[in-house]
């Protein structure tokens, strides 16, 4: 069971990462979602970590706006 709830948290914070790099900026909403997500089970995974990383990779290098800050 408690695969199946990291899993679930890994797609999450997936989905949500790829919804805000293809839209090229991230909300303050969005920033929730993604931190909610990604501490669904209370640790984040290396898969979700990788995933958070991209965001920031995408942050600094001016490939992603922050709105609504």
């Amino acid at each position: 069971m408690y695969k199946t709830i990291e899993n679930q948290a890994e797609l999450a914070v997936e989905k949500i990462v790829n919804r805000i790099i293809a839209s090229g900026k991230m909300s303050r909403k969005d920033h929730l979602l993604l931190t909610s997500s990604a501490l669904a089970n209370g640790e984040i995974s290396d898969e979700s970590r990788r995933q958070i990383n991209r965001v920031f990779d995408y942050l600094q290098t001016s490939r992603l706006k922050l709105v609504d800050w």
